[in-house]
């Protein structure tokens, strides 16, 4: 009898038991959700959301990934859990369709999974990542820590946005870091946190535009788009989100971080110095065999032109005509032809590869290949919009603003703006969504608290850039942490587990800092 209990003691001590029961426990939700809305329709709805209920798709979604380590089945129960509180039970009529149908979602996948993945697909066959690997590490590279500081220049080169700069530096970089056994939960930390951080702190790029178009008309100071650019720039010394995460990162990448948060990074630092092993043991990475096995043909002569001359398109078509017309011309709406650039990348790779001697028939195989390796990504951000739609119909962000929004203690608000946008964007996936809800209540409450304060504004304006870009880079429902796990050939999962710990140090360290500056000087 004892050996029964034991037995089955540790049965359920088991991670695959104890996920099994919650898995089977969120269906039983579901299913009693389901049984309400057929028999008394949707759930009560409370000035724009549910109440409680309203949290419960984005939270069902990550805590299943989380329990689950599943990515794909967590993002459909969140979903069809959104359905049954709005009443909504048709989902892919209501929100799958909707979702992946639209303008935004198509730029998605021909510019960040098709382009990409085909692209990557290419270097295989003209061995063009392979030729700057070993270029790279000739010149600045000779090891895992040289290896990361390239990574974290080339996030900060990159920084045009968060999914465009994940995109860029990850299919830049991986490369040089796997040739260094660089791991890669370590890589996607790096290009995931040198990514939207660094276009909020270097914002060359619409970010600034954006978030103006926000705050118009919200209070005096902000009558016209170029009041509210001007702020931006203005506040940039407070974004300390960003700042943290960029010297975290540095610092990081140096391994001169005097302690390294979060036993699964210091172990994933440990198996790729000590095996050589770039994944964890049983995981699943975001990039397919396509897109790692090179298979260049017989009597091809891999250069550094097969590298640069894609990647020079890319660049060029992406930034010159935006400087041009920002910084020449003055527009306040600066050309941006990302899809193009990225279009006229790929094309860029198989010309070059054509005119190398390859044949068409080869180069196309390439870019199927790499279409193939992304599929899966394609798959996990197509529900991760989804959910983002569930999450809006269902009033996520309204509710988690009005819970927050009445524990205000006003001395502290900055710090409490910045977790409350945490909060919003984690759930979300979204921080640009985030600061759509936040900026329009946060600008004039900072402006009531303490009137007509520029500094204190000042604090919770970057306070809300900040915290939306942490809860979004650390959820893994956000496009940018799945592009950063595609982009490196990282499992979502442990690229989420491993960068949450430093991520929090950095948003610790910025919270403490808004609570100083307040208590000092407002």
């Amino acid at each position: 009898m004892s050996n029964f209990l034991e037995d089955t003691i540790h049965k359920w001590k088991t991670p695959e038991t104890r996920r099994k029961i919650y898995f089977g426990a969120f269906l039983a939700l579901v299913i009693a959700g389901v049984y309400h809305t057929l028999n008394w329709g949707s759930f009560p709805e409370q000035g724009g959301h549910f109440g409680f209920w309203s949290i419960m798709p984005p939270l069902v979604a990550i805590v299943l990934a989380f329990w689950t380590r599943e990515v794909v089945s967590a993002l459909f129960i969140g979903i069809f859990l959104g359905g049954v509180i709005a009443g909504q039970l048709n989902i892919v009529q209501d929100f799958l369709i909707p979702s992946i149908g639209t303008e935004s979602f198509a730029l998605i996948l021909l510019v960040y999974l098709w382009a990409l993945g085909g692209l990557i697909g290419i270097w295989t066959r003209t061995g063009g990542a392979e030729v700057f690997a070993k270029w790279a590490s000739e010149k600045m590279v000779v090891g895992p820590r040289s290896a990361k500081f390239f990574t974290w220049l080339m996030g900060l080169v990159f920084h045009q946005g968060g999914t465009i700069s994940t995109v860029l530096t990850g299919a830049t970089v991986r490369p040089v870091a796997d040739k260094h056994k660089v791991s890669h939960e370590e890589l996607s930390y790096m290009v995931d946190s040198t990514a939207s951080p660094a276009a909020t702190l270097i914002p060359f790029n619409v970010w600034p535009i954006y978030v103006a178009g926000l705050v118009i008309g919200t209070i005096s100071l902000f009558e016209t788009t170029n009041d509210g650019i001007q702020f931006f720039f203005a506040s940039l010394p407070y974004n300390f989100y960003a700042i943290f995460a960029i010297l975290i990162t540095l610092l990081f990448a140096w391994e001169k971080l005097p302690w390294v948060p979060g036993k699964k990074m210091r172990k994933a630092i440990e198996r790729s110095r000590t095996k050589g092993t770039l994944d964890r043991k049983g995981a699943t990475p975001m990039a397919a065999d396509e897109l790692t096995q090179s298979k260049i043909p017989k009597g091809y002569k891999p250069g550094l032109i097969d590298f640069f001359g894609p990647i020079g398109a890319l660049l060029g078509v992406a930034i010159i005509p935006y400087l041009y017309t920002f910084f020449i011309l003055g527009s306040d709406d600066p050309t941006l032809l990302i899809a193009e650039a990225f279009v006229l990348a790929v094309l860029a790779g198989i010309g070059i590869a054509i005119a190398k001697g390859m044949s068409l028939q080869v180069a196309i195989n390439g870019f199927i290949d790499g279409c193939k390796g992304v599929t899966i990504g394609a798959i996990i951000l197509a529900l991760a919009v989804t959910l983002k739609e569930v999450a809006d119909a269902v009033g996520t962000a309204d509710y988690v603003v009005m819970m927050i929004g009445d524990l205000v203690w006003p001395a502290f608000l900055p710090g409490v703006l910045m977790v409350l946008c945490m909060l919003i964007a984690f759930s979300t996936g979204t921080s640009w969504g985030t600061y759509a809800v936040v900026f329009p209540i946060a600008v004039p409450l900072a402006w009531a608290v303490v009137p007509e304060d520029i500094f204190f504004l000042q604090l919770c304006f970057a306070a809300v850039i900040g915290g939306s870009v942490m809860g979004d880079q650390c959820s893994p429902i956000s496009d940018t942490t799945i592009l950063s796990s595609l982009s490196t050939g990282c499992d979502l999962m442990d690229h989420v587990t491993t960068q949450l710990p430093l991520a929090l140090l950095a948003g610790g360290l910025a919270v403490i800092s808004y609570a100083i500056l307040v208590v000092m000087f407002v």
